[in-house]
């Protein structure tokens, strides 16, 4: 039986593979960049209709379809903090930090965000369905360098 741990370990050996980005995956899923690849690293599910059309394009056993439509268990090893508002920025990040350093390395090469270098800005949106927290990150890229 599959996880989800062996469907990413699939996906990340055909994206290597094929030389395919997260985005040329995203737009088969018919989905953003950061939700698609989420949950291509099993941080969230894809509707049966998406993750077929991305089992499909990566040449993928038809059981990763059915994993990749599976819900998660998102589970971070780290102390939770207990705020509610602080919470939920570290559910952001245990869900989409791993996919945001992809696309980070995918786009620039090996290196972090600078959080010195840095500027964020969280803006109240108004919204049909409730008011949104919009947060606008900007950070310098700094590349690992080789010695």
């Amino acid at each position: 039986m599959m996880t989800k741990a062996d469907v990413t370990a699939m996906i990340r050996a055909k994206k290597r593979e094929k030389k395919i980005t997260w985005s040329e995956i995203a737009t088969v899923a018919g989905l953003s960049e950061m939700f698609a690849t989420s949950a291509c690293l099993g941080m969230n599910s894809l509707l049966p209709d998406a993750a077929g059309k991305v089992a499909d394009f990566l040449d993928l056993p038809a059981e990763a379809a059915i994993v990749l439509a599976e819900y998660p268990t998102k589970t971070f090893a780290q102390t939770v903090p207990t705020d509610p508002c602080i919470y939920r920025w570290y559910e952001i990040t245990g869900v989409f930090g791993e996919a945001f350093k992809e696309l980070v390395q995918e786009k620039f090469g090996d290196g972090i965000m600078s959080a010195i270098d840095f500027d964020m800005e969280i803006e109240k949106v108004e919204h049909p369905k409730g008011d949104r927290v919009q947060v606008t990150m900007s950070g310098k890229f700094l590349p690992y360098k080789s010695w």
